[in-house]
């Protein structure tokens, strides 16, 4: 059953779009000029008050130099009639502390006191604005020297009056153009909705009554007209598309006359074509048998190459110790010949030596166990001749022997095999299919360098083998995992891939090991083989 599809007409979306779009400039335009004029008027505040407050220190610096409170003190009244001033003080200087004193104060109607702000008075030189209140104060002179500070106190109730105001002025105003551009969006959605419409009408006219020769009438809008013109385009061309299709018809006829003739001939071509197909199949085999061995000693040259280069590495460190002890050593000979040998010499020489010899030791021994396994691993048996088989020290040994190939996606790999589990088989196949399952994860598999994993889960039921090699990687392409023993079959291809190693693995396992193996297709995560070897 089809999924049902919301659908809106275009009168709503195109009012919506422009409401939308109408309200989204408008929301911008008038935040910004809010908040724009809300601090240009909080400065004006600030300034008025920075004002006031010069003003009076300017007034006071004769009642504190003469010690005049009762003058002051009538001055500061004059303030009660500004309602921004809430709260005045006047400090004067102490002669004997230098430091600032009450001096007077001043508090509007209904408004308490605040503490003495001495303390603050250089700080607030700078005005403090708080979210209800503006502090500051500011320096009294008489002849050029400071007897004294005012510190002012106003309030931003203006303010907060003054943003009401201007979010009632600016949400009507929002309203009204909401309301003009409504107007304005339903005539012009009046004039593209009605000739789609028609259009809309014409076109269910034409697929119930199948007229063709109906035509979409010209309009005032320039892309409906477009429209129009190749609609009516459309029709005429499927009006001849029709007629050209009834001449065909004729044809059709005349030509299954002839079908029969074509159709034995055709059959006597395609009996030639699958002659020479099996003749080509014949030749692949063949081709296919060399193939074959070409790649199982490719897998070898590729595994005695990673021991190589495993055994380069403790043999170069080996020489380099060598080569320091007999540097060390010619050092300490031609002290001796100069008979400038110590005994602090002699001491240093014999712990380095220690150390080098260490060094070479422990290298050459990592290169004698590297070459051992690589033997073990390595030594090809006759086909006909099974021998006896440790499977966990097989599979340890072949990830010895391929470990700087597996290094660089770094795979954990983990063997749920038991150490003592032994079989007679032959141990030459067995190796390579474990090879090419380990080199195709490595290659196929593995992405990156981080969370790899590999598993080895043997079993030995009854006389049977069971073993199941499983990798988290990338899969396999799902179009190839019904394929994926055939020949020729990679995900690679002009990479470097043959495709031949998993077939390589088949053959090995069904003929050279007379087992069987399978592909989990079902597997969601990684790959996942089943190995089962009598």
């Amino acid at each position: 059953m089809p999924k049902k599809v919301h659908q809106s007409s275009i009168r709503k979306a195109l009012i919506n779009l422009i409401m939308l779009i109408t309200a989204i400039c408008l929301s911008l335009s008038i935040s910004i000029s809010t908040y724009l004029s809300v601090k240009e008027q909080k400065q004006l505040i600030i300034n008025k008050l920075v004002i006031l407050s010069e003003i009076v220190a300017f007034d006071a610096g004769d009642s504190v130099a003469k010690d005049d409170r009762k003058t002051e003190e009538k001055r500061l009244k004059s303030f009660e009639n500004i309602p921004l001033v809430k709260n005045i003080h006047i400090y004067s200087i102490e002669k004997t502390s230098q430091k600032p004193v009450f001096f007077i104060s001043f508090n509007a109607k209904k408004t308490p006191p605040v503490p003495l702000r001495i303390d603050s008075v250089d700080e607030l030189t700078t005005p403090r604005v708080t979210s209800e209140h503006i502090e500051l104060t500011r320096p009294i002179y008489n002849n050029e020297k400071v007897i004294g500070y005012v510190y002012m106190r106003g309030s931003l109730e203006s303010l907060e009056v003054y943003i009401e105001q201007k979010i009632l002025i600016d949400v009507l105003l929002t309203l009204l153009i909401l309301v003009v551009v409504y107007f304005i969006a339903a005539k012009i959605q009046r004039r593209i909705a009605s000739p789609i419409e028609q259009l809309s009408m014409l076109l269910q006219d034409v697929s119930k009554n199948h007229n063709y020769d109906a035509r979409a009438p010209v309009t005032d809008v320039k892309e409906i007209t477009a429209l129009s013109n190749s609609l009516n385009i459309m029709l005429t061309r499927t009006k001849k598309q029709l007629e050209r299709h009834e001449k065909d018809k004729q044809e059709i006829k005349q030509l299954n006359q002839s079908l029969e003739e074509k159709v034995n001939q055709r059959t006597i071509a395609l009996r030639e074509a699958n002659q020479e197909l099996l003749s080509t199949l014949e030749r692949m085999h063949q081709y296919q048998t060399q193939i074959v061995e070409n790649e199982k000693m490719a897998s070898l040259g590729q595994m005695v190459a990673g021991v190589a280069h495993e055994v380069n590495t403790p043999i170069g460190l080996g020489i380099t110790g060598s080569t320091l002890l007999r540097d060390k050593l010619a050092d300490i000979q031609q002290s001796f010949n100069d008979k400038k040998l110590t005994s602090s010499h002699l001491k240093r020489f014999i712990d380095e030596g220690i150390e080098n010899l260490d060094l070479i030791y422990r290298n050459l021994n990592r290169a004698a166990d590297l070459i051992s396994n690589f033997k073990k691993v390595a030594v090809i048996q006759d086909d006909g001749v099974n021998t006896h088989i440790n499977i966990h020290k097989l599979i340890s040994d072949v990830l010895t022997s391929i470990q700087s190939e597996l290094l660089p996606k770094k795979p954990v790999v983990v063997i749920n095999c038991p150490t003592d589990l032994a079989i007679q088989s032959k141990s030459e196949p067995l190796q390579q299919v474990f090879q090419q399952l380990l080199m195709n994860s490595v290659i196929h598999g593995f992405v990156g360098k981080e969370n790899n994993e590999i598993r080895f889960d043997v079993e030995l039921v009854g006389k049977k083998l069971t073993i199941v090699y499983s990798d988290n990687g990338q899969g396999v392409d799902k179009n190839i995992k019904n394929r994926i023993f055939d020949p020729f079959v990679t995900s690679k291809r002009g990479q470097g891939a043959s495709g031949l190693g998993m077939h390589l693995v088949y053959n090995l396992v069904t003929q050279a090991l007379g087992g069987r193996i399978m592909f989990d297709i079902e597997e969601k995560h990684g790959t996942r083989f089943i190995i089962t070897i009598p």
